[in-house]
């Protein structure tokens, strides 16, 4: 087996995994190295796909047991929890084995091991077995992803105490769970276990919950959760936890100055992510990092060491998987000499609850804070005839777009399959396109896209379906 490489990768996740394909893809002989044990990092493992797994099983949970009855289906259903912790399982089971076969097939070698850069062009892997395996590569890409960011104070211990990880893996249904932080992961899985039966209390440190989400979206997706069953404790932080047994105590104190006690079963830390970087020897190397820990790399994902590069959550940007996957096909493309890509600007964010909430480009307060002049298209779910004959009518389309040239600056979608209709808008700003582009594409009927048209023929005010 060669210890010769063009490209070693260091990570197995989405950037990791799709920088050793595309090489392979290219031509050119890669390795990636991950400790795991299989590959896929987080987002296969213990995070993106093992949590959407469970918003779907307990969304038809929910459907089943409080939204059949109104459209004339009678039903007697129970949670098994257990077979559906086993869905879960082999759903990333299935998936991270595809991983392993595109390396087969592109010729990229996975090795399990904790790699460290021993010099720029040699990684030294430390396999399970105990020996160390030393690869000589032209090219080395860092892709190590990024790891839960603790509360001060607080141990997670994945037990009552849970991150993300834990949170995915409870054998139980806590009858009261306390999520700390309104952020994309901890409304995913508080939404997850409130399905299930948990009364969710969620602890935000800021005034608003999902701190980078459009004002307007943020404020009714709110309000829907609420409706839902959620509480939320905003401008609150978690002072201290403390275990009594039977129970958790969890201290919240608000910005004025107020405090009280909440009784827990189980706490969820979900307070955002940070780079993971450990180990990798970079201090000795002098790889340039950021004050957060995030590696500085230029516009082709060069560090300052040359040969170094680095891709994904690692960096600056959104920690996204897409966005690690674009840009592991666009590093690799310029190390092949191609002309790499990504558009930043087209990258969406989206929150898997039900409704689901996506967005794509600037949002209202950013474009006021630039001193952008901008126009507003919106359009309700409740005029949908699509979102009214499945019954999923919360929420509202919202497109913004340059007051003098039409073209479009961000879209922001809350209500159902929110996720997969925000692909539109992206490629509608990655192409430069106008309000006006997508309020004269048609648009089958009836589809819950067609709202996605009606708030851009909202722009310019002709909106027309109801």
């Amino acid at each position: 087996m060669s210890d010769q490489f063009d490209v070693v990768v260091i990570g197995g996740g989405p950037g990791g995994y799709n920088a050793a394909i595309r090489a392979g893809q290219l031509g050119l002989s890669s390795a990636c190295v991950d400790s795991r044990g299989t590959f896929g990092g987080t987002c296969l493992n213990i995070g993106c796909i093992p949590s959407k797994a469970l918003l779907y099983t307990s969304e038809m949970y929910e459907d089943a047991t409080k939204h059949f009855a109104p459209i004339g289906i009678r039903a007697s259903v129970s949670l098994d929890l257990p077979a559906m912790m086993a869905h879960k399982t082999k759903v990333v089971g299935e998936l991270t084995r595809g991983v392993e076969f595109l390396f087969r097939k592109y010729k990229a070698e996975g090795i399990v091991g904790q790699a460290r850069i021993a010099a720029p062009g040699r990684v030294e892997v430390k396999l399970r077995d105990g020996n160390t395996r030393t690869l000589e590569a032209k090219h080395i890409v860092i892709a190590t992803g990024s790891d839960v960011t603790p509360l001060p104070g607080v141990a997670i211990h994945e037990k009552r105490i849970v991150s993300s990880t834990g949170a995915l893996a409870l054998d139980s249904v806590p009858k009261r769970l306390v999520v700390v932080g309104a952020g994309y992961i901890g409304l995913e899985l508080g939404s997850v276990w409130r399905r299930l039966g948990s009364e969710v209390t969620v602890v935000e440190f800021l005034d608003r919950i999902t701190p980078g989400l459009d004002g307007e979206i943020a404020k009714q997706f709110q309000r829907i959760l609420q409706r839902q069953g959620m509480k939320f404790l905003l401008s609150s932080k978690v002072a201290g936890i403390e275990d009594r047994g039977d129970g958790l105590s969890v201290q919240v104190e608000g910005a004025n100055g107020d405090k009280q006690t909440l009784d827990a079963d189980i706490v969820l830390v979900a307070i955002g992510r940070r780079p993971y970087t450990d180990g990798l020897g970079l201090d000795g190397l002098g790889v340039a990092r950021d004050p957060r820990g995030r590696v500085i790399t230029d516009a082709e994902f060069r560090t300052n060491v040359a040969g170094i590069r680095a891709i994904g959550d690692c960096r600056d940007g959104p920690m996204l998987a897409h966005k690690a996957e674009d840009e592991a096909v666009a590093c690799i493309e310029r190390i092949a000499g191609r002309a790499g890509h990504v558009g930043y600007d087209a990258i969406p964010a989206v929150v898997y609850t039900a409704p689901q909430v996506a967005s794509v480009g600037k949002t209202e307060e950013e474009l006021k804070a630039a001193g952008i002049a901008y126009k507003i298209g919106k359009f309700p779910f409740t005029a949908n005839p699509r979102a009214k004959t499945i019954a999923a009518t919360e929420g509202f389309v919202k497109i913004l777009a340059d007051a003098k040239t039409d073209r479009v600056l961000g879209v922001h979608i809350l209500g159902a399959e929110a996720g997969d209709l925000i692909a539109e808008a992206s490629l509608a700003i990655e192409f430069g396109a106008s309000s006006e582009d997508i309020a004269r594409t048609s648009h089958a009927h009836p589809t819950l896209g067609e709202a996605v048209r009606q708030a851009a023929m909202g722009v310019e005010g002709w909106t027309m379906q109801m």
